[in-house]
């Protein structure tokens, strides 16, 4: 029995906590009513000497100014007067030979022959022969062998006590029963958390869904920060989870067009004997096998910078570098597109941020400017420092964005009015969001149509 309760107690931690603090009320409890205790005992013993020793030396004083009468007369008045309180007072002779004795009769039997005519190095004490009482005495020496004893007995100082040992353990009792309240309260609040948590692990594992939450307490403890940081982590699983699950929808919709393509051109090589339509078709087939692998590292590349998992290589880079190199990868393409490019960019100018990441992303957006700006256009580059940002803008003289595409340009595999006439994969503005983003910066669009549009790209600087 006493086994399984302590095996019970070891495997509920709300049990152990319980225990634990009515452990640790009750030990506070003991150690601060023993010091009580003891000090009160100590006050009431040194109280009690005090008395004596005070009037051990005014009756030495009556002793040695009026000797025997004037010691007499002092007495009888204080035991008329009922000034002080009752003492035991007793004049020993140098032969042992009692010259004066004063005893209450309510102490009772006190064996005084115990008591000698000891002086006052020493205290003597006589235990009581009816009641539990010690008869303390103080003795001082009068000159020729004679010796006044003055003492005081114990019998109230252990009544005072005795009362308190019973209101102390009164107060145990109480603080048994507020420490075992007081511990099965701060357990079931310490404990509200955790089985908060518990009961939010069990519902995902039963429904497979990671958008439940544990509801925070807002106390900012230990258990609080532990449930912020599982919510966190939920998040972040959710977050990973819906970018795996976008991606896959996207890539099972988008991969129908290139698959069947496929499948046509190699089913009208099959359906010819002709040497140069095999060769077309294979050259058709290796065309869309790369614009299939294409997509395909795209997306993935946008899955991870939006989830958080994309490894970077973060550095200094020099922005107007990286613009210059945007700008000399498609400086033929604007040229056969006759739109004039331009860059405003300061040399001194740097962000933290993956250089071929920011490299992509540039290019992405001078390409996306070039293609929707007619003969005659202009693209612009401009880039400067904003507080602990760099700005950097794009700005084309383009057919500009209709106000319904906005808000969806980001979207993956989107494409609008304009952009369904030029070939593409719908994913540039995706991955330029994507990079920026996964880089501690942004993106955003101004754009009206006729107009133009104005990118702009923001990373720490």
């Amino acid at each position: 029995m006493s086994s399984s309760w302590t095996e019970r107690i070891n495997r509920t931690i709300g049990l152990r906590l319980a225990a634990w603090y009515l452990g640790t009320f009750l030990a506070s409890t003991i150690v601060l009513s023993s010091l009580t205790y003891g000090l009160l005992a100590s006050s009431l013993e040194a109280r009690d000497h005090a008395v004596i020793q005070s009037t051990l030396r005014e009756y030495a004083g009556h002793y040695r100014t009026g000797g025997f009468s004037a010691l007499a007369n002092a007495l009888e008045i204080e035991r008329r007067s009922g000034q002080r309180e009752q003492l035991f007072v007793r004049i020993v002779g140098p032969f042992q030979d009692v010259l004066l004795y004063s005893l209450p009769e309510s102490w009772g039997a006190f064996d005084l022959s115990e008591l000698g005519g000891a002086t006052n190095d020493i205290w003597g004490q006589v235990r009581a022969q009816d009641r539990n009482a010690v008869l303390e005495v103080a003795s001082l020496p009068l000159g020729g062998g004679t010796v006044l004893q003055v003492g005081k007995t114990s019998e109230i100082r252990h009544e005072l006590l005795a009362n308190f040992r019973r209101v102390l353990l009164l107060g145990a009792t109480a603080a048994l029963a507020v420490g075992l309240v007081g511990g099965l309260l701060l357990t079931q609040s310490t404990l509200k958390p955790l089985r908060g948590l518990r009961d939010t692990v069990q519902r995902i594992l039963t429904t497979g869904q990671t958008d439940d939450r544990v509801q925070l307490t807002g106390s900012e403890d230990a258990v609080d920060q532990l449930s912020a940081l599982f919510n966190a982590m939920l998040e972040r699983i959710t977050t990973l989870i819906h970018g795996m699950r976008n991606a896959l929808d996207h890539v099972a919709h988008d991969l129908r067009t290139p698959m069947t393509r496929l499948r046509v051109t190699a089913e009208s090589a099959l359906a010819t004997n002709d040497p140069a339509k095999y060769r077309d078709a294979l050259s058709d087939c290796l065309e869309e096998s790369d614009r299939v692998l294409s997509m395909l590292t795209t997306l993935m590349d946008i899955s991870e910078a939006e989830t958080g998992t994309m490894r970077l290589t973060v550095s200094d880079v020099n922005v107007a570098q990286a613009v210059a190199e945007a700008v000399e990868l498609y400086e033929d393409a604007a040229e056969d597109a006759g739109v004039a490019m331009s860059t405003s960019v300061p040399a001194a100018l740097m962000v933290r941020a993956d250089r071929d990441r920011l490299r992509q992303a540039l290019a992405n957006l001078v390409d996306n400017a070039i293609k929707y700006t007619g003969a005659g256009g202009r693209v612009e580059i401009e880039a400067e420092r904003d507080g602990n940002q760099a700005t950097i803008r794009i700005h084309d003289t383009g057919v500009g964005i209709p106000e319904r595409d906005l808000p969806r340009i980001w979207d993956r595999l989107y494409r609008g009015d304009h952009s369904r006439a030029t070939r593409g994969l719908g994913l540039g503005l995706s991955v330029v969001r994507a990079y920026a983003q996964a880089q501690g910066g942004s993106v955003e669009v101004e754009s009206q149509p006729g107009n133009g549009s104005t990118f702009t790209l923001r990373l720490p600087a």
